[in-house]
């Protein structure tokens, strides 16, 4: 074991110490799995000296009750139980669900912001734009909570749940459609195209998150290949990537897009390091850039939200150094601390495909940077128009990026519509599904 991306990537790869089928008679809520839990915390948790002593698991009637009490609240709003079959089908694009996004505009009207291709909702011909009017027969304020969010009660991810939305279109029409939920691949690419700004040439890159390709070695991911030789062969220079609706995602993925957008000059950099905690400083490690293709590029422009977050944040975090970076939009999450999954260091877990995935890392750029819970601000702060398709210069957000990079900044007319939901779709997750947000 040389170091922790090893670890992540072997485990992504689905290569496990035991199966919980070797169980006949696996029990995930048994008292003996909150004991593991808690010796594998201990052991492995980024803020292990904020644990307890000791502990009674049976003053707890859930392993997720319990693993809540167990973290460092100031700072863990991350740490999540899931099973190995989750979180393995997650980190490469297989989900289950009618695969849509959403998000509300400044009237607190709700629009679909991306559809997956192959999922149900996108088999359908649902289009970002489109409003969301009615769900299951009402109304959305029927679905407003007393805290100010939303609960659409769309039920699990589970294959066969159905559901009835109920939408006004671009054109003013309105559509009904029931749509029944189904496991389908997810797309991270959303869309990208070249515009010409001048005499540049911007690639505009909407990418959704960083999932890897089931069956590449090493661990990557071939859309991001496709899309960046793509960009090579149109011969751009300056780029856009729209990392607003962007959870986060595979280590190893936000690595290979880094390498690909790093100056050629700065390859054997230093990327990042990764800390995990005092007893497992030995696994610490740095990761170098190791440039891939030919693109040049002096700066990059990204397109951000409370909606981007995890390994958005650590690319943005590790090319700071080395390019000149924009930010347009609105503050990311804060994730600078990351988790891989534990089961295979603990027969327990692994016996009752139980998966725990507690932070257990922090990464640091290479000026020292690591501490940025509050996010990334954004340079120019400008509001979103979930209500415009892809691509379309109306886009409030893109059309910034292209004044920025034709001017040099951003009118003070762009920045005035700026406005920031009180609950956006980060909001409804948590766990596993807030790092891969989709309904």
């Amino acid at each position: 074991m040389k170091n922790v991306k090893w670890i992540f990537a072997l485990l992504v790869l689905g290569f496990w110490a035991c199966e919980p089928k070797d169980d006949p008679n696996p029990n995930p809520q048994a008292d003996a799995v909150r004991g593991a839990i808690f010796e594998t915390m201990k052991e492995w948790y980024y803020w292990n000296q904020e644990l307890p002593g000791t502990v009674n698991t049976l003053d707890f009637s859930s392993n997720e009750e319990f693993l809540d009490a167990l973290l460092f609240k100031p700072l863990d709003r991350f740490s999540y139980l899931t099973t190995q079959e989750a979180f393995q089908n997650a980190f490469v694009g297989r989900n289950a669900g009618h695969g849509f996004g959403f998000a509300f505009d400044a009237e607190e009207r709700l629009y679909l912001t991306f559809v997956f291709n192959e999922a149900p909702a996108g088999k359908d011909g649902w289009k970002r734009g489109w409003e969301i009017i009615e769900i299951n027969g009402k109304p959305l304020v029927d679905y407003k909570t007393s805290s100010g969010g939303y609960d659409f009660k769309l039920g699990p991810p589970d294959p066969g749940i159905s559901n009835t939305f109920k939408f006004r279109l671009p054109d003013g029409t309105t559509t009904t459609r029931t749509n029944v939920k189904a496991e389908y691949q997810s797309n991270s690419v959303l869309f990208q195209n070249v515009y010409d700004v001048g005499a540049k040439k911007v690639g505009y890159w909407v990418y959704q998150s960083f999932k890897a390709t089931s069956g590449l070695t090493p661990t990557r991911s071939q859309e991001v290949e496709n899309s960046m030789n793509f960009f090579m062969n149109q011969n751009i220079n300056e780029l856009i990537i729209d990392l607003r609706y962007n959870g986060g995602g595979s280590v190893a993925v936000a690595e290979q897009i880094n390498n690909y957008l790093i100056d050629p000059g700065k390859s054997n950099e230093l990327m990042y390091t990764n800390k995990l905690n005092s007893i497992k400083s030995s696994l610490n490690d740095s990761e170098i850039f190791k440039k891939l293709g030919s693109l040049d590029l002096k700066r990059i422009i990204f397109i951000t939200s409370r909606g981007s977050a995890s390994a958005s944040e650590l690319v943005i975090n590790s090319l700071t150094p080395y390019m000149d970076i924009i930010l347009i939009g609105d503050r990311t999450f804060g994730k600078p601390v990351g988790s891989f999954p534990l089961s295979r260091f603990n027969r327990v877990l692994a016996e009752n495909n139980v998966e725990l995935v507690p932070i257990t890392f922090a990464t640091v750029n290479s000026q020292g940077r690591a501490d940025y819970f509050d996010g990334f601000p954004a340079n120019f702060t400008v509001g979103d128009s979930p209500q415009v398709p892809w691509g379309d210069t109306r886009d409030l957000r893109l059309a910034a990026a292209l004044q920025y990079i034709q001017n040099g900044t951003v009118s003070g007319r762009m920045i005035n519509t700026f406005y920031r939901p009180t609950w956006e779709m980060i909001d409804a997750f948590k766990g596993l599904q807030q790092e891969f947000p989709a309904y």
